[in-house]
C-alpha cells in the first residue's frame, strides 16, 4: 500500500511554515511557478544538496514530493490561497 502525500507529515508541516512565514510563501511561491522540467531540476538538486549535507530525512521527503506535478500544482493553490485569505 503506498502512501499518500497527507501521509508524510513533513510535508504538511512545510505548508502550515509557508502560510504562516510569508519568506518561505514567497520562495515556495517561486518555485512552484517554474514550469514543470525546471521546478523537477530545482527540486532535484535541491534534495540531492540536502541529501549530502544529511539534513533532516523528513524534511527532504517533503522537499522531493514537490517534483510531481499534481502534488506541485496542488501545492501551490495552498500557498496562493494563504496569502489571498490574509493569513500572512
Amino acid at each position: 500500500m503506498s502512501r499518500s502525500v497527507a501521509d508524510i507529515e513533513s510535508f504538511i508541516t512545510l505548508l502550515r511554515v509557508a502560510c504562516e512565514d510569508s519568506q518561505i510563501n514567497a520562495r515556495m511561491e517561486r518555485l512552484l511557478s517554474l514550469p514543470d522540467a525546471q521546478r523537477q531540476a530545482v527540486v532535484q538538486s535541491w534534495v540531492s544538496d540536502m541529501l549530502v549535507a544529511k539534513a533532516p530525512r523528513d524534511f527532504v521527503k517533503a522537499i522531493a514530493c514537490l517534483s510531481d506535478d499534481r502534488i506541485a500544482e496542488k501545492a501551490y493553490e495552498v500557498i496562493y490561497q494563504c496569502r489571498r485569505k490574509g493569513a500572512l
